[in-house]
């Protein structure tokens, strides 16, 4: 019995390692939330960010990301995107997550989840189809993205990187992609 527990206890921070030296997936983290290593030292795990979440976006991690971000939420935007309802730093007990007004200069202030970054080799709009679902889809039309001709996007500085856009795209791979802003 005490061999099996010290082969566990040898293992886990081996695991640890090997999560630690593959890439780590490119995942946001939710509104409102500090940068990295601030959010990392507040963040209790408690779960209640997830739970309010009508949007059900907001998952937890495991190993993948290593020890430290072990049940600390983040999400994914191509499979479920943040719809910026705010409800997640209305609950937070620790401020991990700061509250913000569902106010859209309040959400510029005070969300930086990401940015989103068009591929124009991928993008239809950009090889002479109309398409524009991403800017539809944004939360923010005309301020985080425009649009021009044959609704080419256009994301402009004020993209708090929600990932809707991400999220709608059509092609495969997709021509607009959000990237976290973690600091």
């Amino acid at each position: 019995m005490a061999l099996a527990a010290g082969a566990v206890a040898t293992a886990l921070p081996a695991a640890a390692d090997a999560a630690r030296s593959r890439s780590s997936p490119r995942y946001l983290r939710p509104p409102g939330a500090w940068p990295e290593k601030e959010f990392l030292s507040r963040c209790i795990n408690c779960g209640q960010c997830g739970e309010v979440c009508p949007n059900r976006c907001i998952k937890y991690f495991g190993i993948e990301n290593g020890w430290e971000s072990i049940d600390t939420p983040y999400i994914t935007p191509r499979e479920k995107a943040c719809i910026l309802c705010m409800k997640c730093g209305d609950v937070c007990p620790t401020g991990a997550i700061q509250p913000v007004e569902r106010e859209m200069q309040a959400i510029l202030d005070n969300v930086d989840m990401g940015h989103a970054r068009v591929d124009e080799s991928l993008c239809l709009s950009f090889q002479g189809k109309t398409c524009g679902v991403c800017y539809r889809a944004c939360p923010l039309p005309d301020v985080a993205i425009t649009v021009g001709l044959l609704e080419q996007p256009h994301v402009t500085d004020k993209c708090v990187g929600c990932g809707l856009c991400e999220r709608s795209c059509i092609q495969m791979p997709q021509a607009i992609r959000v990237f976290s802003n973690r600091g």
